[in-house]
Order: structure tokens, then C-alpha cells, then sequence
């Protein structure tokens, strides 16, 4: 594991190493979605880690899709925020806010305006998601009318600007997992006959309008991108062309100069070589289902630049110091990875404890 502790420059970090804490939802916000007074322990305990992508963070109110989610769009979201920034910020590490809207998969019980989901297309995921009553099927959204793109790509660019005025050292734009700007990818999610859908290029101009506006506000240095190529997560297919939709996003992404790429790979060896050879600037690859043994195998082959973690990150707060000695890990406790308390959020041992 050697090349996993070489310094590192993301954007304008130095991080120490080449690990980070991959995005993973928690559920533990407050209802109006302010981060709860829980969250700056539970980010800042994982500082070590250097760079924390954070939970995914609506940008708006349409961009809700689960319960208790936390927001980027109001002052108390702002103000909660700061509390989180600042505690990762004394304990040496770095915070990049996930913007995420989730599009479609949601549901109006989850929503603070209970209203239809919007989405590229009139299309259900075909899934369901969990309600204060349960578990209902995700209904029909509404397709968003060309003129009101505009202002979801304007949502983003307000979050940013949001998330950096509550102390974040940049955000990270979340173009995967079934969300918004993922069903503008897919062939299946997005059927339009406008200038946003049809050709490889159509269903990624969304993708680039909200890159484009949110550099336009903080800068590249402070913005990430994250993609999941081929999850079907959500519903999504990106179709027979998906070579081409990312080789061709990525490309155009690359001309921004952004921080980082963020890849949550599935075993397309191909298209990740691909995606490689045609981005310039740091990338960071999340392996669905890698042991925490073959962490750096990606560094050690030039596949990617870092190794970003998840539910390991979640369970070992200080998992740097037990992978530099050695040491045995926590093992993640499944029933608290949503919604709770304390419990399996900020209660996981340290080594020295």
C-alpha cells in the first residue's frame, strides 16, 4: 500500500494521501434539512482522511428525494453547514458538499412542497423508495419544459455558491447513481425531441450547462464531478452508445479544468481505460465491492489517482492509522446506515479507545 501515502494536489489541496471519504447518504439531518448538531463529530472524527466528499445535499427543494437529506439552499442550511466545514477544517481535512438532485427518484411525501418530481422525461424508474409510511412506488415526474432547465442549472450554481460561503473547500456535482443529471444521460429516462435529448451530445449538454455554471461561480479548482457508468441504478441505461456518452462528456468536461473526476466503477475495464486516456486532471475511482486489501491496486497501476472509500470510512472514523499499522477495522453495522442517532454515526471506536 506504499503509493496510497504519497502527497497529493487536488484543485487547490494538498492532501497528504491518496484516500478519501466517498459521498454516502446518512439520513440524519434535521427535518427542514440543516445538517443535525451530530453531523460536524461524525465529519470531523473522519478528518484524517483529508479530502470528505459529503453526503449528497439538495440544491433545492425539487432536488429532495429521501427524508431527512440535508439542503444547501437556505441560511440555516448555510449555517449548519459552517459548523461542519469548521470542525473538519481544526482537524486538518478537507470538505468538497455533494450537490445532488435526485430528479425523479423521489416522492411527494419526501418533498417540503409535495409536489410532482421533475425530471428529463415523464418516465417512472420502475422502483420504490421509503416513505414516512413506508415503502411506495416512485410515481410518473413531470418533464421539465425546456425554458425551466435553466433554472435547475441555476439552482446548482446557487448552491455552490452557497455551500462555499458556509466554509466548504469546493463541491462536487453529482452527475450518478439514478439522479437528475444521470436520467439526462440515459437513453431510457430521457426521451426528449429538444435540444436536450436524442444524440450523445443532447443528453449531455445538461450535465455541461451545470458544470459550466457552477466553475462560472467558485471556480474549477473547487468543483468535482462524479459518474457511475453503466449503474443501473434508478432505472437508468445509458444505452449501446455508452462508450460514447462519457468518452464524449468527459472530453468536454476535461476542457474545464476541474478538480477531479469521480468514478464509481463497475467493472467496465474498457470504458474506464477510456475515460482515463481522455481526462487530464486527477481521477478518483470507487470500485463497487473492492476489499480493503486491494485499495491501492488501482493507484499502483496508474488506473487512478485515488481511493476513495466508503462504508470502511464510515465504520473506522480513523482508518488511515489502522491501515498504516496494520491494524483490524470495524465491521460497518448495516442497520444505522440510514436515519437514527448517535448510534452507528459518531459511536464507531477509535483504535485508542
Amino acid at each position: 500500500m506504499k503509493s496510497l501515502w504519497k502527497e497529493i494536489t487536488i484543485g487547490n489541496m494538498n492532501l497528504p494521501h491518496r484516500l478519501a471519504m466517498a459521498p454516502m447518504t446518512r439520513s440524519r439531518a434535521l427535518a427542514d434539512g440543516t445538517p443535525s448538531d451530530l453531523s460536524p463529530e461524525y465529519y470531523g472524527q473522519r478528518a484524517s482522511l483529508g479530502l470528505l466528499i459529503s453526503e449528497g445535499t439538495q440544491p433545492s427543494e425539487d432536488g429532495q428525494g429521501y427524508l431527512n437529506t440535508p439542503g444547501i439552499y437556505t441560511k440555516a442550511h448555510i449555517q449548519g453547514w459552517k459548523k461542519v466545514s469548521d470542525r473538519v477544517h481544526q482537524e486538518g481535512g478537507h470538505l468538497f458538499i455533494q450537490l445532488m438532485h435526485v430528479g425523479r427518484i423521489s416522492h411527494p411525501d419526501n418533498m417540503p412542497h409535495h409536489r410532482q418530481a421533475v425530471a428529463p422525461s415523464a418516465v417512472a424508474p420502475g422502483e420504490q423508495i421509503f416513505t414516512a409510511d413506508g415503502m411506495k412506488d416512485v410515481p410518473v415526474p413531470r418533464e421539465l419544459r425546456t425554458e425551466e432547465i435553466k433554472d435547475v442549472v441555476d439552482e446548482f450554481r446557487k448552491a455552490a455558491a452557497a455551500a462555499i460561503e458556509a466554509g466548504a473547500d469546493g463541491v462536487e456535482v453529482h452527475g450518478a447513481n439514478g439522479y437528475l443529471i444521470h436520467q439526462f444521460l440515459g437513453e431510457n429516462s430521457n426521451v426528449r425531441t429538444d435540444e436536450y435529448g436524442g444524440s450523445v451530445e443532447n443528453r449531455a449538454r445538461f450535465a455541461i450547462e451545470v458544470i459550466k455554471a457552477v466553475v462560472d461561480e467558485i471556480g474549477a479548482d473547487k468543483v468535482g464531478f462524479r459518474v457511475s457508468p453503466g449503474a443501473p441504478l434508478g432505472g437508468v441505461n445509458e444505452g449501446v452508445q455508452i462508450d460514447q456518452v462519457y468518452v464524449y462528456l468527459v472530453s468536454e468536461l476535461d476542457k474545464l479544468s476541474l478538480a477531479y473526476l469521480h468514478i464509481m466503477h463497475l467493472g467496465n475495464e474498457s470504458l474506464l481505460g477510456k475515460i482515463r486516456s481522455v481526462w487530464s486532471n486527477p481521477l478518483l475511482v470507487n470500485r463497487a465491492g473492492r476489499h480493503i486489501e486491494d485499495i491501492s491496486t488501482d493507484i499502483d497501476n496508474n488506473i487512478a489517482d485515488m481511493a476513495p472509500i466508503g462504508a470502511w470510512a464510515l465504520a473506522n472514523p480513523d482508518i488511515v492509522e489502522r491501515l498504516k499499522k496494520g491494524a483490524p477495522l470495524n465491521e460497518p453495522d448495516r442497520s444505522t446506515f440510514y436515519g437514527g442517532d448517535a448510534k452507528g454515526y459518531i459511536d464507531y471506536p477509535f483504535l485508542d479507545k
